[in-house]
């Protein structure tokens, strides 16, 4: 059998980091029923701003290095449509529910999905390049994962998982970032040039997100000591990203 490679092992270790980084939300376990119900609306504003955050100061300035910035906007676009017709179909699916937040949650997974993904790519590409800068990348994306994650994992039961199903599903979807590795290492020259047109789907998946169905979510809020914390923890999701980029 031969031997292991050095740069998938790195990969596939920096990698599995990635995916223990969405158990951050398990932290909201300590918190009473209560508690957890009253914060919720602030973890759905923090998933809204490093969304937002992501998107505008990591993803699409990322893409448009590669790809031009015409590009990357109609990549952008063409992914916010997509996202508003997978929506429309999952709402239409579930017509017969009230109220129905289901989707919010759903669409949540594929964005992030596609986001971890694209994460797993890029950690393979820096590792390919060299083991320090691999290590560095890693380092960056958990620093605007962790706040993101947390705000996921919000958005989750906001949508009307129980925590036990929300751990499970974010869990499952942070192991995406495992496959993206394994693909780029595997597909090298192909991921390198996809990655930029990747990037920039992510991009539009999370401004439809935060923008079509939290902000609305945070808009609801009538009471106004929580409107107002609300959003200044949507304007810090924002900074956060700013300063991890």
């Amino acid at each position: 059998m031969e031997p292991l490679s050095p740069i998938l092992f790195n990969i596939f270790v920096a990698t599995s980091a990635m995916g223990l980084i969405s158990l951050v939300g398990t932290i909201t376990l300590i918190f009473n029923k209560k508690l957890l119900k009253d914060i919720l609306i602030f973890l759905v504003a923090l998933a809204a701003g490093t969304m937002i955050g992501t998107a505008f100061f990591h993803l699409i300035p990322e893409s448009s290095s590669e790809i031009g910035i015409h590009t990357t906007n109609v990549i952008v676009i063409l992914s916010f449509v997509a996202f508003f017709i997978l929506e429309r179909i999952l709402h239409w699916h579930h017509h017969h529910q009230i109220n129905d937040k289901h989707t919010i949650g759903t669409i949540n997974l594929v964005a992030d999905g596609i986001h971890n993904l694209l994460d797993g790519l890029i950690i393979a590409g820096a590792f390919y390049t060299d083991p320090s800068l691999g290590f560095l990348t890693t380092l960056a994306v958990v620093l605007h994962e962790i706040p993101q994650e947390i705000g996921d994992f919000g958005v989750m039961l906001h949508s009307g998982m129980s925590v036990k199903k929300a751990i499970i599903a974010n869990f499952a979807v942070s192991l995406l970032s495992i496959l993206g590795g394994i693909i780029g290492f595997l597909y090298i020259d192909i991921t390198t040039s996809a990655t930029a047109y990747i990037t920039a789907f992510a991009a539009g998946g999370f401004l439809y997100l935060s923008t079509s169905d939290l902000l609305p979510e945070i808009k609801q809020e009538n009471n106004r000591s929580k409107a107002w914390v609300s959003l200044g923890v949507f304007i810090s999701g924002i900074l956060i990203i700013l300063l991890a980029v």
